[in-house]
C-alpha cells in the first residue's frame, strides 16, 4: 500500500487500554509496525515534542478525561503538527462531523473519523488515504503557488487567461440548459494554474475589474458562437463584490453583452451570497438594474455566508444554487439532507429556479431526481472544459443518459 511502511510512525491517543491494545494490533496486521499508545494527553505531547518519536499520524480519541481531544488539537495547532489525524470516537456522527471541521478550521490534515467499536475494514480505508496523501504532496506543493500582481498583469496583457465551461444539465430531461464560465490561467512554465492561486491577489492589486472584464469579454463571444449554432445556452458568469463597488460595472455588462449580440436573458451572473456583507446600496442599485434588463442573478453557494435569508428579500435573484457541501452526500447524512431539502423548498416557493452543485455521484443524480431539482451541475456531469470540447462532450453525455438510464424513457424522449 506504501512504499515506507515501515518508517510511518502512528501514534494512537485513547484512555482505554483495550482500545490502545485492539488498534495496535489492527495497525500491525495492516503494516504499519511502528506504533506507539498513549492514554492521556499530556504523555503524547511529550512525544511530539521529540524528534525521534514525533509521529506522522495520530488515531485521537475525543472523550478523554482530563485533556479531551479537542483540546489536544489545539496543542497539535500550537506545535505546527505537519502530520494527519484520524479521529476514533463513540461520539454521535454529528459530533465528529464537527470536530472534523474545526480541525480542518486549524489546517491540520485530516484523514477522517471511525467510530467506535472500529472495523479492520474501515481502518484500512483511512490508512490508504494517508498513502495518497503522501504520494501528492509535491502535487500540492506545486499547487499552492501563488502570483503577484506583474505576473497577473503580463498574463491579462497577452491573453493567457482562459475561460473553461462546465455544463449545467435539467435533472428531468438531462438536456444540457447552460454553462458556468470558469477561468483558467494557461501559464507558459506552470502550466494550468486554477483561480485561487491568483483571484485573490488580483481583488487586493486593484486587478479584479480589469480580469472580471476579461472573462465577460471572453464568455459572452462564446456565448455568441454558440447561439448562431443554434445552440440555446444560458452562460453564467462570477462576479466579485469588488466589481460590484462601481456603479460602472452595469454599463460596462450591458455594452459587452450589445457588443457580442448576445440577449440579456441569455446571461447569468453568479453573485457568492458572503460577497454581499455590509452596504449594500451600490451593489444593490447595480443588480437591480442589471435585472431590469432581463440579466439573470444567481446567488452562488447558498447556504455557505451569514444573511442568506437578507438577501433573498432585498435582491432580485431567480436563480439559487445550493452549495456542493449541502448536495454531494445528501443522499446519506441526515444533516445535509435537511439543508438541501430546506433550500430547495425555499427556492421553490420563490418561484426560483435551483441548481445543485457538486453534484458528484450517482446517488447525488438521484435525489435531485427524487426531490424535484431543476438543474444540475458537478463532476459527475462533467469536469469544466475549453469550449471547444463541449460539442463532443453533449454526444458523449446523451450516450450515457441512455446507457446508464440517467432519466426515464418518457423524460428522455421529451429532449
Amino acid at each position: 500500500m506504501m512504499t515506507d511502511i515501515s518508517t510511518t510512525r502512528i501514534l494512537i491517543l485513547d484512555d482505554d487500554p483495550f482500545i490502545l491494545k485492539l488498534l495496535a494490533r489492527m495497525l500491525v496486521n495492516l503494516g504499519f509496525p511502528s506504533v506507539d499508545c498513549c492514554e492521556n494527553g499530556v504523555d503524547a505531547l511529550k512525544l511530539l515534542d521529540d524528534a525521534a518519536t514525533r509521529p506522522d499520524l495520530i488515531l485521537l480519541d475525543l472523550n478523554m478525561p482530563g485533556m479531551d481531544g479537542i483540546e489536544f488539537v489545539r496543542h497539535l495547532v500550537e506545535r505546527k503538527f505537519t502530520g494527519s489525524l484520524i479521529l476514533v470516537s463513540g461520539e454521535d456522527e454529528r459530533m465528529l462531523k464537527t470536530t472534523e471541521k474545526l480541525v480542518q478550521a486549524h489546517k491540520i490534515p485530516i484523514l477522517g473519523y471511525l467510530q467506535k467499536p472500529v472495523q479492520p475494514e474501515a481502518l484500512r480505508m483511512q490508512l490508504m488515504k494517508l498513502a495518497s496523501s503522501l504520494s501528492g504532496q509535491s502535487e500540492k506543493g506545486a499547487a499552492s503557488k501563488t502570483y503577484d500582481a506583474v505576473a497577473i498583469k503580463n498574463a491579462l496583457n497577452s491573453g493567457e487567461l482562459v475561460n473553461y465551461y462546465q455544463p449545467k444539465v435539467r435533472v428531468e430531461t438531462g438536456e444540457i440548459a447552460g454553462v458556468e464560465t470558469l477561468v483558467r490561467w494557461h501559464h507558459p512554465v506552470d502550466g494550468v494554474i486554477y483561480p485561487n492561486q491568483f483571484i485573490g491577489t488580483a481583488e487586493k492589486c486593484g486587478l479584479i475589474n480589469h480580469l472580471t472584464q476579461a472573462v465577460l469579454r471572453q464568455a459572452f463571444a462564446q456565448a455568441g458562437i454558440w447561439q448562431k449554432l443554434g445552440c440555446d445556452l444560458k452562460v453564467a458568469v462570477n462576479v466579485s463584490m469588488d466589481n460590484l463597488a462601481s456603479l460602472d460595472f452595469q454599463d460596462t455588462v450591458v455594452r459587452l453583452a450589445a457588443e457580442a449580440g448576445v440577449p440579456p436573458n441569455r446571461i447569468v451572473l453568479e453573485i457568492t451570497e458572503s460577497q454581499l456583507m455590509g452596504d449594500v446600496r451600490v451593489s444593490l442599485e447595480i443588480l437591480t438594474r442589471l435585472r431590469l434588463k432581463r440579466f439573470h442573478l444567481s446567488i452562488d453557494d447558498f447556504g455557505t455566508g451569514h444573511s442568506s435569508l437578507a438577501q433573498l428579500r432585498d435582491i432580485p435573484f431567480d436563480e439559487l444554487k445550493i452549495d456542493q457541501g449541502f448536495v454531494h452526500h445528501a443522499s446519506e447524512d441526515e444533516t445535509l439532507r435537511a439543508i438541501y431539502d430546506a433550500s430547495l423548498a425555499l427556492a421553490k416557493q420563490l418561484s426560483m429556479e435551483t441548481v445543485a452543485e457538486g453534484v458528484e455521484s450517482r446517488e447525488d443524480w438521484e435525489l435531485l431526481r427524487q426531490t424535484g431539482c431543476d438543474l444540475a451541475q458537478g463532476n459527475f456531469i462533467a469536469r469544466p472544459m475549453p469550449a471547444e470540447e463541449l460539442g463532443g462532450w453533449v454526444k458523449k453525455w446523451r450516450a450515457r443518459i441512455e446507457a446508464e438510464s440517467l432519466v426515464s424513457r418518457s423524460e428522455g424522449q421529451a429532449q
